[in-house]
Parts: C-alpha cells; structure tokens; sequence
C-alpha cells in the first residue's frame, strides 16, 4: 500500500491543498473561483517526502454528502479537523480511495451535483469544484 492508501485507511489526508490518486500520484492544487474546474492542478509533489518530514500534518475527514454512482462505488464530500478545510473524493464500493482534493480554506463540501461523468461539489462557503470523475485531472469545459 502506498501512502495515500494508508492515510485514507484512517480517513486521514495530508493537510495541503492537493489532489490524491489511489495510485500515489499527488498535486498541488490552487483554488480559482471563475475557472470551469474552480481549481488549478500545480505540479506534482512527493507525499512520502511531505509526510517525512511532518508526518503528523494530517487531517480526519468525514464525509457530510454522498452520491452513489450508477456503475458502483460513490463520490463523497465533508469536512476535515479544523472548520476551514474541505475534501471532495471519489470511493470504491468498499469506500477505498480512487481521488480526493482536500483544501485549506474551502469550507466543509456539503452539496454534489452530477451530471454525466462531470460532478461540481458546493462547500458551505460557496466554494465549488468541478471535475471529471473519471480523471480530476482533466479540465472540465464550460459546458461540462
């Protein structure tokens, strides 16, 4: 198991605003309201190295909204530890880990909408991130 796996086996995420693939993959993310995404992908980092070198900088996160998807497995949003941080993700039917982005300052996601394989989440501070399902690294057009 990788990292990120081991982490989400806790339902724990490394506190940084960033996209996590099951496949130990992770970016740095940037929110930008106004964008179709409502998020930048940065560059990549290693979260073995992060976690190194401040291996208590995660955060529990609890899910407040799921939605099941019709081919198994659901997207799921909530909240982190401290009351500003967010997470969006997509789980398995067993509710293992296929993507999360968590954010510092987004405010608990509480709201998902689906449409086709392009899912927007609502956070109570009305911060919104759209992505592809299927690879949330994607860009997501205007149309969706």
């Amino acid at each position: 198991m990788n990292e990120i796996e081991l982490l989400w086996g806790d339902f724990r995420l490394p506190i940084r605003d960033a996209l996590h693939l099951a496949d130990g993959n992770s970016y740095d993310v940037a929110l930008s309201p106004g964008t179709p995404s409502g998020f930048r992908l940065l560059g990549a980092f290693d979260l073995h190295q992060m976690l190194t070198s401040e291996p208590d900088w995660t955060s529990e996160v609890d899910g407040l909204k799921s939605v099941e998807l019709a081919h198994g497995g659901f997207l799921w949003g909530g909240d982190g530890s401290y009351g500003s941080e967010g997470f969006v993700a997509r789980l398995t039917p067993d509710r293992s880990l296929m993507w999360a982005i968590f954010l510092t300052e987004s405010n608990p996601f509480q709201e998902i909408q689906l449409h086709g394989k392009i899912a927007s989440f609502m956070s109570t501070s009305a911060v919104e991130i759209t992505v592809d399902i299927d690879d949330p690294r994607r860009p997501v057009s205007e149309a969706g």
